[in-house]
């Protein structure tokens, strides 16, 4: 049957067999990450929301490490299974699981440690800070589960099974949603206890990927006996995981130094961006989704010499994902004022968070080509590529674009930041890719 979906299903089945479970499973992400924010704005307090909104980029940060063993180890295992080196598969997971073990109690020890530092670096003002650290102590200590969730869901959707990936991610939501308003609401906990029920989600997803792979997965391991660490089991997955996990790093990143811009113009103002962030994740995840879910074919069939039929499922992700962008930029452009009234019901952030939005959608519909070129090039294995544009989007576009247009026009700087630094990587993205072509035609005409 793996062979099958990889090897001879059509590719419109085949996309929609792997994409449709990892969007679904985006949806679910999406609903996750919404819910600490609409269920902390029920409080009516914006400081609280604003809390939330600083804190956000730490758990990216935790995302990002996951990506690093999760994304580099995905890639490799596609790749293998595409070679047909099945007990390489068990040894890259193995490794990618233990690994991500160390790295999440290093995290949690250094986090905890430096919390306060790290709450001055993100931009807590003084009505927010307490706030943010109750949070934030909370999601740091809870590290080892944030990466692991992370790291296991992405392994698993490497070899094809998108939707034990996407159940995974689907439990954890529900705990979520569940947990949070009893936590925040009826037991008054505030913004810590949307940090427990985040936490609380991510173990219960963790212990679920890893019974998957202990009972029900051929070709993945995190038994002892197949950690087998090699220079080329890391070289695969920290060349593919390492652009992988900047992006997100950037993303964090980037996100700081725009909620101290932001703060500058009152915590009003970071809770409207904040919200705006949250509003536009449902295009930006489904998008990611569409893309991280067709990777395993590109990258089985890169390795396997079938490279007519890695074509085609990439110019047909890339009309599918188009399409899906121009829909969402529509929808969300006409009901802006509804979605962000629906997070806090605040005249001046309502007023802000519409026009903040309605110019953050102008770039959703080169988002599908952009997420589906970073994946096709990690799931061929070129690191330079995926280097580029992780760089490029959340850094040599970004940042400067930022830090320029505040000077220059103010506020509304801030907001045009992020569909310039979209848009522009979008045309790197399909300069890369034609590249690369077009080498490839050089090399096999001489």
């Amino acid at each position: 049957m793996e062979n099958e979906l990889f090897e001879t299903l059509p590719v419109p089945k085949a996309i929609i067999k792997l994409a449709a479970p990892t969007m679904l499973g985006m949806l679910v992400t999406i609903i996750y990450n919404l819910a600490d924010t609409f269920f902390v704005g029920q409080l009516k307090d914006a400081n609280q929301v604003a809390a939330v909104t600083i804190a956000m980029p730490i758990f990216m940060c935790l995302m990002s490490l996951g990506s690093i063993f999760g994304i580099g180890g995905g890639s490799y295992i596609s790749r293998l299974l595409g070679q047909k080196r099945l007990k390489q598969c068990k040894q890259t997971s193995s490794v990618a699981f233990y690994c991500a073990i160390v790295v999440g109690i290093f995290c949690c020890i250094a986090g905890l440690l430096a919390i306060n530092p790290i709450l001055n670096v993100i931009g807590a003002s003084q009505m927010t800070f307490s706030f943010a650290k109750s949070y934030l102590v909370i999601i740091i200590g809870g590290a080892p589960f944030v990466i692991l969730s992370f790291s296991l869901g992405q392994t698993i959707r490497a070899e094809g099974a998108a939707k034990n990936a996407m159940f995974g991610m689907m439990l954890g939501t529900i705990i979520n949603i569940a947990l949070d308003p009893l936590l925040i609401l009826y037991f008054k906990m505030g913004v810590a206890g949307a940090a427990y029920a985040t936490i609380i989600a991510n173990i219960a997803s963790v212990f679920y990927y890893i019974q998957y792979m202990l009972k029900k997965s051929p070709n993945l391991s995190v038994l002892p006996k197949d950690f087998h660490p090699s220079s080329e089991l890391f070289k695969n997955i920290f060349s593919i995981g390492l652009p992988a996990s900047i992006s997100t790093l950037l993303f964090s990143f980037s996100n700081i130094v725009l909620n101290n811009f932001a703060a500058s113009y009152g915590d009003n103002v970071v809770a409207s961006l904040g919200i705006v962030a949250k509003a536009t994740m449902l295009p930006a995840m489904l998008l990611i989704g569409l893309a991280q879910g067709v990777q395993p074919l590109i990258g089985y069939n890169y390795a396997s010499g079938n490279h007519e039929r890695m074509h085609s499922t990439i110019i047909t992700t890339g009309i599918a994902g188009t399409t899906i962008g121009v829909f969402f930029s529509i929808l969300i452009f006409s009901a802006s004022p509804h979605i962000i009234g629906a997070f806090l019901q605040d005249a001046e952030v309502i007023a802000m968070g519409t026009g903040f939005l309605r110019v953050n959608i102008i770039s959703v519909p080169f988002m599908g080509c952009l997420f589906l070129m970073i994946n096709v090039f990690q799931a061929m294995g070129k690191a330079l590529p995926s280097m580029i544009l992780s760089v490029s989007r959340q850094g040599i576009v970004f940042i400067p674009v930022l830090i320029v247009s505040n000077a220059v026009i103010g506020l509304n700087g801030l907001v045009y930041a992020q569909p310039t630094a979209d848009i522009c990587s979008t045309m790197l993205s399909i300069f890369l890719y034609y590249k690369i072509l077009h080498q490839k035609h050089e090399k096999c005409s001489k």
